[in-house]
């Protein structure tokens, strides 16, 4: 290979990092096309006759600035962004929207002292945004430590796992096992305690855990349902479903819901996106 091919290889790899930049991953299936004339290109499409050349998998990070911490599991960036932490949920803090919750404070004031005014990773999955323009990321310092799994680990957070943003959903599913067999921080507070559904209808804003028996499955066009009786069920988006086990594992069986409560027309429903928050007992 003369120098200006070498030239002309680094330059079309290059182009193809860049294009993959805003995917947080590498793909790892790059082909070299050689045409009949010896123009060498590179694509991440399979055509006849390419030559797949393997890319290491490697994880972007971008490094800013903290400005403020918002609450246990929102920030503000020097540049004015905000940043939901992925995959995980802390209580609500007291606004003039909204009564403060047990635990919320204490989770905004560990954040505070961990990334106030502190320079901080983002990491993105497959979905960078939310529906209110926050940006959606996993947050680590620069020693490494993945904050998102620290506010797991220290019973400051509740897991909240939001497909396709599946990215260390076992590391957080395990660290939450663990904070609640450990009774840390909010899993020791009376007001998280897992309560049979008869008592849904007392107390059922904000986030909670029930306790029930599912009976039956019902198949409409977005949502299935799994009936607990005639007023209160869970429902999966279908497009979920393929996250889950067979849905009739669960029929009959002593199940833990963990999620927010909706109501309308007299029933109540707990929407469930991943089977973290639906347990089998």
């Amino acid at each position: 290979m003369t120098n200006i091919q070498r030239v002309k290889f680094l330059s079309s790899v290059l182009t193809i990092t860049l294009g993959l930049f805003a995917q947080t991953v590498f793909s790892t299936e790059i082909f070299r096309i050689e045409d009949a004339s010896g123009r060498i290109t590179y694509s991440d499409k399979a055509t006849d006759g390419a030559k797949q050349i393997q890319l290491s998998d490697r994880v972007y990070r971008h490094l800013h600035r903290v400005k403020k911490v918002y609450d246990g599991d929102t920030l503000i960036l020097e540049n004015g962004k905000r940043v939901r932490l992925l995959g995980v949920n802390t209580p609500e803090i007291e606004s003039r929207h909204r009564a403060g919750e047990p635990g919320g404070e204490q989770a905004r004031l560990w954040l505070h002292n961990k990334l106030q005014d502190r320079k901080v990773y983002l990491e993105y999955d497959l979905e960078k945004q939310d529906k209110y323009q926050r940006l959606l990321a996993h947050v680590f310092l620069s020693d490494g430590k993945h904050v998102n799994l620290e506010l797991i680990k220290n019973g400051l957070a509740f897991l909240n796992i939001m497909p396709p943003n599946l990215r260390h959903a076992k590391q957080f599913e395990l660290a939450q096992k663990q904070a609640k067999q450990n009774k840390l921080g909010i899993w020791a507070l009376p007001r998280y305690q897992a309560r049979p559904l008869s008592a849904i209808t007392s107390d059922n804003s904000g986030w909670q855990r029930y306790t029930g028996v599912p009976q039956t499955i019902q198949h409409k066009k977005r949502y299935t349902y799994l009936n607990f009786n005639d007023q209160t069920n869970i429902r999966i988006d279908n497009e979920h479903l393929n996250y889950f086990p067979e849905l009739t594992s669960y029929l009959g069986k002593m199940v833990e819901i963990r999620g927010w409560v909706s109501r309308r027309g007299g029933k109540y429903s707990i929407q469930i996106r991943h089977p973290s928050a639906l347990i089998r007992q």
